[in-house]
């Protein structure tokens, strides 16, 4: 009888702490808003986590720096304080040095370059690169090809000289910006319009999805249409809460991340020109497009920066970024194609 007694206190016991744990809570914090390709890959990464396990995980979004700012995301993952982040490429400098190659300026000829780059064993190399520091990589969200938007009209190299650009906390950024004799400050996502529209800074560096979302457009005179350089992101786990989660759990978070991933994606290659369109239609920045002689002059400017940070990145990552440019035939094919059919309507 008090054997009996004791087995069914125990069992209640184990109920009872079954009860009280409840679901595994993932925070995912971000800085940019619901409407951009990172915040959409966020909200659906979890919608389909809780749909794949159900019960057993409760993930919490939190957008616009609502949780952690740009300037402090990195300590509270290494901390344990939000367990997923989705940080800027340009965030990594610190934790290893071979992620700056997405800094390089006119590295990639266009977003669908940097695709096939990330998607080589090259580019997921990198996911692993800083397990050493506590992080683990898990894909890459698109943001899109960063254009410049400044007070006054940026047409060539010369017309940078002596502004003051927002840039995010990177060495290559900062060495991009004294290469045109500008003068770069960091500043955190979240005050760059107070920054934009006070005039601590005149200028900055964002992809359409950016610009529209955030308003930039509305305290800029003008937007260059150069591409220079990808705004993307890689999800990021802190690697000690994630090895330490259950395998059935690990195999539903993995499959979510990873179509939330592609979801993303899907919504920056398709929004871009949407949202370059609407910052357009607004008319409140006027946009300014590169002849190819004049964006050639920004390309040799800024060219020097890829030589200064060689060594830290490597050749090879770098050789296989040039390589990514190369447009596999069928793509080609269908490239030409697109460019002959809009020359034609042109004519009409």
């Amino acid at each position: 009888m008090k054997l009996l007694s004791v087995l069914c206190s125990a069992l209640l016991l184990s109920l009872s702490l079954s009860v009280s744990a409840g679901p595994i809570v993932i925070k995912y914090s971000h800085v940019v808003a619901d409407a951009t390709p990172k915040g959409q890959a966020a909200l659906k990464f979890k919608e389909l986590a809780e749909k794949k396990l159900p019960g057993k995980v409760e993930v919490q979004v939190f957008p616009n720096s609502q949780l952690f700012g740009d300037g402090k995301e990195m300590e509270a993952l290494l901390l344990g304080d939000v367990q997923i982040l989705a940080p800027s490429l340009a965030k990594f400098g610190k934790y290893t040095k071979k992620i700056q190659i997405f800094d390089l300026p006119f590295l990639f000829d266009d977003i669908d370059a940097v695709g096939r780059f990330q998607n080589s064993a090259k580019g997921r190399e990198l996911f692993t690169s800083m397990t050493d520091k506590g992080i683990v990589g898990f894909g890459y969200i698109h943001n899109g090809m960063k254009h410049f938007s400044a007070n006054k009209p940026l047409r060539t190299p010369a017309d940078a000289k002596g502004l003051k650009f927002r840039i995010q906390a990177s060495d290559v950024l900062e060495a991009q910006f004294k290469a045109l004799d500008a003068n770069p400050q960091k500043i955190a996502f979240a005050e760059v319009y107070q920054a934009l529209q006070s005039g601590v800074v005149d200028g900055a560096e964002n992809p359409w999805a950016n610009i529209y979302t955030k308003k930039f457009h509305e305290v800029q005179g003008y937007i260059t249409e150069s591409g220079h350089g990808v705004l993307d992101y890689m999800v990021i786990a802190n690697a000690k809460w994630w090895d330490g989660l259950p395998a059935d759990v690990k195999k539903g978070l993995t499959e979510a991340m990873e179509e939330s991933i592609a979801y993303g994606n899907k919504v920056a290659l398709t929004e871009d020109d949407d949202f370059k369109a609407k910052v357009v239609a607004d008319n409140k920045a006027k946009l300014i497009q590169l002849t190819a002689a004049e964006k050639q002059q920004w390309r040799d400017a800024m060219r020097p920066v890829w030589a200064k940070f060689e060594n830290d990145i490597g050749k090879d990552l770098i050789d296989a970024a040039l390589a990514a440019n190369a447009k596999p035939k069928a793509e080609k094919k269908k490239s030409d194609k697109k460019a002959k059919s809009e020359h034609k309507s042109e004519k009409k």
